[in-house]
């Protein structure tokens, strides 16, 4: 018997509907049932890698997390990952299927329902329920001819919808009700409540407006969802998220003589893979600061760390043209340290080389030469978990997600080894220049307290997987406060 299924749409972008459906993946969890989260198409350089050998969206990776199941490619069987000129590729069931611009995608979309549908079908046969988020907007009426993503899915599934508005941002009143005037009919009828989240203040003081949302549009009310204060402390998918004011964290006291770590990180494009910053972030004794066009690379940082990126090559033009490289200079002749993870990894190199036009026109262009290795770009994707130790003998746990084969003299000395026992990354001769393809690396208690440790600014104190668990388990707690479980179930068919 196929599962039941439920699902989140929103009135616009960051509306709060991968937080809703993680909470509620938990809640769920926790009642007993078999939960398996679902997004038919998302759009995200953060990915992760699946326990199936695919990638698919952050969000959706912790909402498995949150379902306590290992994550799937079929939990996000479309995933488009922005590029530079080439638009985004596509990825389907995990795997690269496609580049297109934005145009072109729109007459391809009609071709990948099929592999939607497929990868609901599959989850459905495995659960007792599948909580299935939208993207977007669903008043996108523009985009709605071959839509898979909102209510082209819904009506394809024969799935009821739950509509979330976001009153922190202000209007949710008409964009609640403006849904309801634009969509068509039959799309509307899908729609059996709505919810109104993030709100901050007096609940009674929008008992009213509850109740004239009711009103305008033949919608059940569902919940008034307060601010959750922690979300900063879940991987964000959207690069949105970096330009959020950060929250004020518990400053260390430290031991006596016990320093701080100042980690500068410049902004770039087409930033990937940005959750590699917050287990950094949580520790109590790093200044993590992030940097953007315009602004200058502090001269008081300790380590400079250039993340991932989709396009590394045109990142590296941003990154020159931002004047960075000047700055990453200035740091390094200073004695300051440098780390490139993935894409930053291959921006350190002499030479980065595109031959077959992967990431835009074919060509190559002069990295950063600050490592003796070069990278050339290929169209297979090296997509898997890794483990291992770095050389000076920390433990490790990440995944590796990339599209570049990269060599030269200075891979002679590997920042780690796999448990296969073969080498990866590469370090400079003087050791304060360092590149690696692991992703991940920082949510290991273990490799993070070793580089806490070599600034003297360890060890770590923050255990990140069980500081994840418990803000996974307080959202649980807080949607469950606010949202009536029972009815929602009810919807669900």
């Amino acid at each position: 018997m196929a599962a039941r299924a439920l699902m989140f749409q929103g009135t616009g972008s960051d509306v709060g509907k991968s937080l809703i459906v993680a909470g509620l993946c938990r809640a769920l969890a926790l009642r007993g049932l078999n939960v398996r989260p679902f997004k038919p198409q998302n759009m995200s350089n953060n990915a992760a890698v699946t326990a199936d050998g695919g990638e698919i969206g952050r969000a959706q990776a912790l909402q498995a997390r949150a379902a306590r199941v290992a994550a799937s490619v079929h939990m996000n069987p479309v995933l488009l990952k922005p590029q530079s000129e080439i638009g985004a590729q596509i990825v389907v069931q995990g795997r690269v299927f496609a580049s297109a611009k934005a145009a072109a995608y729109q007459h391809i979309k009609r071709d990948l329902l099929p592999f939607v549908l497929d990868s609901f079908a599959r989850l459905r046969r495995e659960a007792d329920i599948v909580l299935v988020e939208g993207a977007g907007s669903a008043s996108e009426i523009n985009l709605r001819d071959n839509d898979i993503a909102n209510m082209g899915f819904a009506r394809a599934a024969a799935v009821p919808v739950v509509l979330i508005g976001d009153i922190d941002r202000g209007g949710v009143i008409a964009s609640l009700a403006g849904t309801k005037a634009v969509i068509a009919a039959e799309d509307a009828a899908l729609i059996g409540g709505f919810i109104v989240n993030k709100f901050r203040g007096d609940p009674a003081l929008f008992a009213a407006g509850m109740e004239r949302i009711a009103r305008l549009t033949g919608w059940q009310p569902l919940g008034l969802v307060p601010y959750f204060a922690e979300a900063h402390l879940l991987p964000a998918e959207d690069a949105m998220a970096l330009a959020a004011p950060r929250a004020i964290k518990a400053r260390q006291a430290g031991k006596e003589g016990a320093e701080r770590l100042r980690i500068a990180v410049p902004i770039l494009p087409h930033i990937a893979n940005f959750d590699d910053l917050d287990p950094l972030e949580a520790e109590p004794a790093v200044d993590l600061v992030r940097v953007r066009a315009g602004e200058a690379l502090p001269g008081d940082a300790d380590l400079i760390l250039l993340p991932g990126s989709k396009a590394t090559i045109a990142d590296l033009a941003a990154l020159r043209a931002a004047g960075f490289d000047i700055d990453i200079a200035a740091h390094r002749r200073r004695g300051g340290v440098v780390l490139g993870l993935c894409g930053g990894y291959q921006m350190l190199g002499r030479m980065i080389a595109d031959p077959d036009g992967i990431e835009g026109p074919p060509g190559k262009v002069d990295g950063l030469g600050l490592l003796d290795v070069t990278t050339t770009v290929v169209a297979a994707k090296r997509l898997e978990p890794v483990q291992g130790k770095s050389c000076d003998g920390a433990s490790f746990s990440g995944y590796e997600m990339h599209m570049g084969v990269t060599e030269g003299a200075d891979c002679a000395r590997p920042f780690a080894h796999r448990a296969n026992g073969s080498p990866e990354g590469a370090v400079s001769a003087d050791g304060r220049v360092i590149g690696t393809y692991v992703h991940g690396l920082f949510a290991d208690d273990r490799q993070r307290g070793a580089w806490l440790t070599r600034f003297s600014a360890g060890p770590t104190h923050v255990a990140y997987d069980a500081q994840l668990e418990r803000t996974l388990d307080a959202l649980a707690a807080h949607v469950a406060a606010h949202l009536d479980l029972d009815r929602l179930l009810t919807l669900a068919r």
